[in-house]
């Protein structure tokens, strides 16, 4: 970002010569303009094709970090959505066994990192709740006992809550619906 600042600095000062350049030049050469016909229109196309090069160049300076970011923002966007798929995946084929090992409570713990990468401050801490209610329930009997099912359900929910708010929250703000109605409908969802 620094080295685009500078390039566009050079650029409008590489302008400001071209045209303070050009005028003095403009000045020398009317007084001179008797001597040869069509020297002033000859010398403005030139300054003129000088300039437009130069103020198309810092144009396209800026409009390739605009492009730059973009594509960086919307691959980053990419990659939480399929961390945040796959860990609600896991933990779907995690709570449909009979019996949960550890082996598989390690996988949850493995995705503790992937969040680290790019998950919202929000969702870490959620997360950790998540995995506090699961590891309270599974260590009674090594299963989701159909008492515990509601626990685990709501604390899934609360974790969906702020993963829909880290990747979607801003379209949510433009929805006719508030922050809060969107929270009760998931964890009225996670209830049925």
């Amino acid at each position: 970002m620094n080295s685009l600042w500078k390039n566009n600095v050079v650029l409008m000062v590489l302008s400001g010569i071209v045209f303070v350049g050009g005028y003095l030049f403009l000045r020398l050469a009317y007084n001179m303009s008797d001597k040869m016909p069509f020297t002033q229109e000859i010398l403005l196309i030139v300054l003129g094709t000088i300039a437009t090069i130069l103020i198309t160049a810092m144009l396209l300076n800026k409009q390739t970090s605009v492009e730059l970011e973009k594509e960086q923002s919307v691959k980053f966007i990419e990659l939480k959505t399929e961390i945040y798929k796959n860990l609600i995946d896991n933990i779907e084929e995690i709570l449909l066994l009979e019996e949960i090992n550890k082996k598989e409570l390690m996988k949850l713990r493995f995705h503790t990192h992937r969040l680290a990468i790019v998950a919202s401050p929000e969702v870490l801490k959620e997360y950790r709740d998540f995995l506090d209610v699961l590891n309270k329930t599974i260590l009674k009997d090594k299963e989701v006992s159909s008492n515990d099912v509601e626990l685990v359900y709501e604390a899934l929910a609360k974790l969906t809550i702020f993963i829909r708010s880290d990747l979607i929250g801003e379209l949510d703000m433009q929805s006719n619906y508030s922050k809060k109605d969107i929270h009760q409908q998931i964890i009225k969802n996670a209830h049925e």
